[in-house]
Parts: C-alpha cells; structure tokens; sequence
C-alpha cells in the first residue's frame, strides 16, 4: 500500500477512534486498515496509536504525525480539484456548529447543498462547546460570540440579537421585572458550556450603557437544548440567541422580558483552523453557508 493511502488510512482511524469504523467508511476488511497503521508506524520507526481492546488513543508522536498528516492530505486534496469543475467537488468535509443552528438551520437545508455536490461527503459534528479544530480535523466551524484563538481564520458573517426570557408560570410565581434592578430578585438558569467555566453575568442595554446583572441560580446546564427546556420548566430566567427559541415565543411557552435593554447582540461567525487557506469543498460550503446562515440568524433580516 502507497505511503499516501496509508497515511489517509491512520487519519480515519484516528478521527473515528476505532479500525472496525474506519475500515467501514473506507469500505476495507478491518485486517487492511490494522495492517496499513502497522505499515506506517514501521516506515515512521514511530508508535503512533495506542491500541486497547476497548479503544484506540494516538500517542504523542501520533498527535503530533496527525496534525502534519492532515495538512498534507488537504493539500493534495486541493491540488486534485484545482483541475475539477465546481459540479466535480469531492472528498469528505467536517463541520462544526452548536447544537441548535445544526438541528434548526443547517440540518434542514443540506439536501439541496449535497444535491449541488453529489461526490461530497459531510460530517457534521453538533456540540454546546468550543473545540480544537486542528485536532478535530474540523474544516469549519460556526461560532456565535467573541473569537478568542487569534491563530484562526474567521469570516465574520453578522450580528445576532439576544433575548432574555422566561416562562408564564415562573412570572406567575415571582411577577414580571419592570426593570433591570428588579433581577436581583429572580433566579437565572447558568449555562456553562464545560464544568470548569463559571456561567456568565446577564448583561443588558440601558440608556446608562451596558449594565452587568448577577443573579442567583440553582440549575446549571452545559446544553442549549436543556437550557431552553429548563426555562420553559419555570425554573429561571435565560439570556438566549432569538433564533434558538423562535417556536417557544409563538407558542406562549416563553415570554420576552424587558425587551427595552436587549442584552449586547453576539457575532456570528465561520471559522477556521489555518487562515487563508481552503480547499474547494471548503469554499463551496462558505458559498452556500453564508446567504443560509445570515438569512436565518442576522439581527437585521
């Protein structure tokens, strides 16, 4: 087996983390794949993976292999389409978006990207959390909120409008704020996206400039899904994206509370792991993306 085959070879083992689901989306006998990753470490003279008979881990020196391997299969991936007509795009993409803009925007709009694509194959990874795209092999991800990794490319699309909202019965039970001080008498739900990161202040709009609200709470939450459901359950107040809870505002499960001191709105934005360089498929979704997702999410729709 080529160098560069078996090289593609360790790259789907370790993004799958298994050689049985790595040889199935290769369509190879799981024997093939063990035996290219074999092949490799021994013209590398290097470990590169720890196996388990429960799982399979990339050692240092394949983290460090994998990192160097991707960039050079993405390369060559690149020079392959160079010479291909945009209906001719092919090879796999990873993308990475939060949990609600996958399920309510990206998800429903696919067929008619992959039917523009026909040879491209998507994985699209959904999570409340930010990841290492590099080490993920992630070729672009949608982030709403201030980018801190300067070492990424961005393309910053819009700005979204947040809300802050409740449920009938929790106002019911505590009574309407009629203004921002009011909020240190009610509970908020926290929502922290991993357990070591402390939940934000509420943050809000008044003619005084942007004031920063600290309230008492007693859910935390690291999902958007059961942030929202933890709202409509009347256990808090949330400061959430207005496209996430769209359905609950119609509906009456959740109501706008003092929309005269909207919090700061939050950019929208793709990014990804090196700037200036994408590939052909990349450009093809950033194409059809950014129309989709400025649309459907942008403050000024």
């Amino acid at each position: 087996m080529e160098v560069i085959t078996m090289m593609r070879v360790f790259a789907a083992v370790a993004r799958r983390g298994s050689f049985t689901a790595a040889a199935a989306s290769m369509s190879l006998p799981r024997s093939s794949v063990s035996t290219a990753v074999r092949d490799l470490e021994a013209h590398l003279g290097a470990r590169l993976l720890n196996r388990t008979t429960r799982q399979v881990s990339l050692t240092a020196d394949g983290a460090l292999y994998l990192e160097k391997c991707r960039q050079l299969l993405a390369e060559l991936d690149d020079m392959r389409e160079m010479f291909r007509p945009a209906a001719a795009i092919s090879g796999g993409l990873r993308i990475d978006a939060p949990t609600r803009i996958g399920r309510l925007v990206i998800a429903p709009a696919l067929p008619a990207f992959l039917t523009r694509h026909p040879a491209l194959d998507l994985y699209l990874t959904v999570a409340d959390r930010q990841i290492d795209l590099a080490r993920d092999g992630v070729d672009c991800a949608i982030r709403v909120g201030d980018l801190k990794d300067s070492r990424l490319g961005a393309r910053r699309l819009c700005e979204v409008d947040m809300l802050t909202c409740a449920s009938p019965a929790y106002l019911e039970r505590h009574g309407a704020p009629r203004s921002v001080r009011d909020l240190s008498d009610h509970y908020a739900i926290n929502y922290a996206a991993s357990p070591e990161r402390h939940a934000s202040k509420f943050d809000f709009q008044t003619k005084d400039g942007v004031m920063k609200i600290a309230m008492r709470a007693r859910v935390s939450v690291n999902n958007a899904e059961t942030y929202i459901a933890c709202a409509e359950a009347g256990l808090g107040v949330i400061q959430v994206p207005a496209y996430d809870v769209e359905e609950q505002l119609a509906s009456g499960s959740l109501i706008e509370i003092l929309p005269e001191a909207r919090p700061v709105p939050e950019p929208l934005s793709l990014v990804f792991p090196q700037p200036g360089k994408q590939s052909a498929r990349l450009r093809a979704f950033i194409e059809w993306a950014t129309p989709l997702l400025r649309g459907r999410l942008s403050s000024k729709k």
